[in-house]
């Protein structure tokens, strides 16, 4: 499996369900529009600009407020402090998977957000009110783990707040995207600075309980790249990679005086790169022109 940091790279986070990562929310295939319906759009909503482009993340927890002047909701996220979402006539409401009106939405009600950025400001693509509590998945750097007592603190890429979780025995590590260095297996991989991606859900007091942890980079871990690429700035010693296997492109800093070759890179260049992880970005280690 290919590395996941596309937050750190271009701003691509995950924060999710159980669904994969690639997956949208949205309606039930009974509820989507016909083709004649489509075209049937009130004159308000065709007057919108268009949805907000990009990856789309779902984050989980409880309605606190609803401001339908502001066009904006207070989500209360398990283990983190309140989240702003702004919505308007494009968000699509659901209830327990029926399609509702944006008039159902109401303070108290557990749901799962499907966001996507707008600029700086997080925007709701689709709101499904659930009668259970919903599974929620967030992706960022570990603060600190104790493992006698099972207290994680992750550092969220998405809203950059601490979450804290809770790791119950028997929580699910799995090392992915990267080498797995020989020792690090199952809570030993969770050092600090370490990048995850938790699937957790919350207990009958709002705990966040992790059920799923991968361990997406470890500092000083190697990646291998092998792809195309996007970007390229031979002053700011940064380059763009986007593997075949992926979809996204990734940031990786290199010394271009220790790499005579890229004076011969441009987009579109095919390359293999092995970068190592150092905390806060990929740097490379070996550059080579496919």
């Amino acid at each position: 499996m290919g590395p996941v940091l596309a937050l750190l790279i271009f701003g691509s986070v995950t924060i999710g369900q159980v669904s994969s990562s690639g997956s949208q929310l949205g309606p039930p295939a009974n509820t989507r529009l016909s083709a004649d319906a489509s075209r049937a759009v009130p004159a308000t909503l065709s007057a919108l600009p268009p949805v907000p482009r990009g990856k789309s993340t779902v984050i989980g927890g409880v309605i606190h407020n609803v401001d339908p002047i502001r066009d904006q909701l207070t989500l209360n996220v398990y283990g983190a402090k309140p989240i702003k979402i702004l919505f308007d006539e494009r968000t699509q409401v659901f209830r327990d998977g029926a399609r509702v009106s944006l008039r159902d939405l109401r303070s108290n009600d557990r749901a799962a957000v499907e966001t996507v950025l707008d600029g700086t400001k997080i925007f709701a693509l689709s709101v499904h009110m659930l009668s259970k509590a919903p599974l929620g998945e967030c992706q960022g750097q570990i603060l600190s783990y104790n493992s006698s007592n099972g207290e994680l603190s992750v550092n969220d890429l998405l809203s950059s707040k601490a979450i804290n979780l809770r790791l119950p025995a028997g929580t699910a590590i799995v090392v992915a995207g990267q080498r797995s260095p020989s020792g690090t297996t199952g809570s030993s991989a969770l050092a600090k600075g370490t990048l995850i991606s938790v699937k957790f859900e919350s207990d009958t007091k709002g705990q966040g309980i992790a059920r799923e942890i991968r361990v997406l980079a470890t500092p000083g871990s190697p990646f291998d790249f092998s792809g195309t690429i996007t970007h390229i700035d031979l002053h700011s010693g940064i380059l763009a990679v986007m593997p075949s296997n992926a979809d996204g492109s990734y940031k990786i800093s290199f010394d271009p005086a220790q790499f005579p070759l890229s004076m011969d890179l441009h987009e579109g260049s095919s390359v293999r790169i092995t970068a190592v992880f150092d905390g806060t970005r990929y740097v490379a280690s070996k550059i080579n022109a496919e």
